[in-house]
């Protein structure tokens, strides 16, 4: 049963992050019937811990607490210089007994240095996805998820993602219920699927290549036309094959992958910027129907351009 939670502190802290494993575990709420949690804030030696934001924290506890709490936490730190070996220790141990282990944004990395990763899926903020599977080979990274569960050890994407992790982590020990209450409370949808992709900003531009960049920017000029392989390989005067070959020698991708995806970030700008309807939406960035343009948004991003837009619709004053 989670009754007792220790969240270790390292510099520099990331404030609201820390502020989101406070307020899951941190209020006492057993006025309205929900558990309560004993909860720490650590750091090594008890020491003060300097925040990202130009102020100290002084936890009340040195890395004790962790040794014996069934959820055992860390939040972004200087990812760079890596956590002391005794936290790294600390984690390790935690692991071993069977207790959670849980990572905010990038505090992935730390559990990453305590080898904890390794074999494993995990995430973290979509900005330092790349960076989090070049440091660490073996473990599994998924860029395109909120928050990733395996065995005992969670691991969560860029700040309010953490929110999602430490309710499903309530959800799975105390029940849909104690997590509905507390969602409640917090003001937050209740339940967020881990698998609902993080939306990452990726520009609109063509990739830079050798030979086909010519083909590349006239369809980029074009997306609304009914573009092909047979179609692009005679832009580029070459045949079909011959021309898929050398798409993905260039570009890493298949040519209708490339023209699928040019596709959907088109559609995800115009839905941010454009007062166009789906359907409008859907002729513009060349998918034809709404249905096709539902179908690939929903199979890239986990979600539909109605829900897309009522997140991220640019608003005028």
């Amino acid at each position: 049963m989670l009754r007792k939670v220790a969240v270790i502190a390292l510099p520099p802290v990331a404030v609201f992050e820390l502020g989101v494993l406070c307020e899951l575990f941190g209020y006492d709420r057993t006025g309205e019937g929900l558990p309560a949690y004993e909860f720490s804030v650590c750091s090594v030696g008890g020491r003060p811990v300097q925040t990202h934001a130009g102020f100290s924290i002084s936890p009340s506890h040195d890395l004790t607490p962790a040794e014996d709490a069934d959820l055992v936490a860390v939040i972004p730190n200087d990812t760079d210089a890596g956590p002391p070996e005794e936290v790294l220790e600390t984690l390790r141990r935690a692991h071993a007994r069977g207790a959670w282990v849980m990572s905010v944004c990038t505090g992935a990395f730390a559990l990453g240095d305590a080898g904890l990763l390794d074999g494993r899926r995990c995430t973290t903020h979509w900005r330092h996805t790349d960076r989090l599977a070049a440091r660490f080979p073996a473990a599994k990274v998924d860029p395109d998820v909120l928050y990733v569960a395996d065995g005992t050890i969670l691991t969560s994407a860029g700040t309010a993602a953490a929110v999602d992790c430490g309710l499903h982590l309530i959800r799975e020990e105390q029940g849909s219920a104690v997590a509905t209450q507390i969602a409640r409370r917090m003001v937050v949808p209740p339940h967020r699927d881990g698998g609902q992709a993080q939306f990452v900003e990726t520009p609109l531009q063509p990739i830079q290549c050798d030979t086909l960049q010519p083909v590349l920017t006239t369809v980029m000029a074009s997306l609304d036309q009914p573009h092909t392989v047979d179609t692009m390989a005679a832009q580029a005067h070459m045949a079909p094959r011959t021309f898929a070959r050398k798409f993905r020698a260039e570009t890493g991708a298949t040519p209708h992958d490339w023209l699928t995806n040019q596709r959907v970030l088109l559609a995800r700008r115009l839905l941010e910027e454009s007062s166009l309807g789906i359907d409008a939406i859907a002729v513009h960035a060349g998918f034809g129907s709404a249905a096709t343009l539902r179908h690939h948004f929903g199979h890239r991003l986990s979600t539909t351009p109605q829900a897309y837009r009522a997140m991220f619709k640019t608003r005028v004053a």
